[in-house]
């Protein structure tokens, strides 16, 4: 086994949580730092990263089965007369935009903005000032019980923005719901919930390409390596990123994404 996907898988699991973009960090290390570059090839790239984010998928339906249950089955029996069903609709609207982004643009996010570095290396630059700014300066009056349709709907676009690498999935969707005063917690509470649809979308449309079941029938073990490490890490990393936030800002990854944007960029400039 290619120690670099083990590498790859734990990256992706601690990266999903964390508002440090994935998708730019799976794409750095295998591309740039060439990690498991023998290994993940050609059709076999997008494939994998798919596979890593089911494996963060299933960490986020564990970790939040209870919350999980509650709302599906509130939403689906009292409709939005119970907070737990209100929240359950509210991710569903928040769903739609990036849905129908990614549905429109995949050809094109597949093709030119994932191989764009000078691009992934600049959002990543931007997008770590920007949710430190705002979580610095909103307030923590609200929690998942105060939001409305359009805190959820706002919430949704800015996850369009994470269609891009280097945006971040939880740091742009992080960064609205703190704009709309969300405290720390449950703006990440909601930034997970938010990722469950999204990802299992992308995984089942995965599935109807030829390229995707060729990858996993001639490379299974990699695949289920991939998926179990992506798994235990992403648990971890939700546990350790609820427990952090409730005493700690976005500062340290700002500078992070600071410091590898630069990386990055000088990369590619150089």
């Amino acid at each position: 086994m290619d120690l670099g996907v083990i590498i790859l898988a734990i990256i992706q699991g601690i990266a999903e949580f964390l508002p440090i973009s994935s998708s730019a960090h799976l794409i750095i290390f295998r591309d740039l730092f060439g990690f498991a570059q023998n290994t993940i090839t050609g059709d076999m790239e997008l494939a994998f990263d798919i596979a890593l984010h089911f494996g963060t998928l299933l960490a986020i339906m564990l970790y939040f089965f209870k919350d999980w249950w509650k709302m599906i089955v509130s939403g689906l029996t009292k409709g939005t007369k119970q907070k737990e069903g209100k929240l359950f609709w509210y991710i569903v609207l928040a769903t739609i935009p990036a849905a129908l982004a990614g549905v429109f643009f995949e050809e094109t996010i597949e093709n030119v903005v994932r191989k764009n570095y000078l691009l992934i290396g600049l959002a990543l630059i931007f997008m770590g000032i920007v949710i430190y700014l705002v979580d610095k300066t909103a307030k923590q009056k609200k929690n998942l019980g105060d939001m409305k349709v359009k805190d959820a709907l706002l919430i949704g676009c800015s996850q369009v923005f994470a269609l891009i690498p280097g945006f971040s999935r939880s740091g742009t969707t992080i960064a609205a719901a703190r704009s709309l005063s969300l405290n720390r917690e449950d703006a990440a509470k909601f930034s997970f919930y938010l990722s469950a649809p999204v990802v299992c979308g992308a995984v089942v449309l995965s599935l109807f390409k030829e390229s995707t079941i060729l990858a996993i029938e001639s490379n299974l073990s990699v695949f289920v390596v991939g998926v179990l490490v992506a798994f235990i890490a992403g648990l971890l990393c939700i546990e350790f990123l609820l427990k952090y936030i409730r005493k700690h800002d976005f500062k340290v990854f700002m500078w992070y994404r600071l410091i590898l944007g630069l990386i990055v960029i000088g990369y590619v400039l150089f």
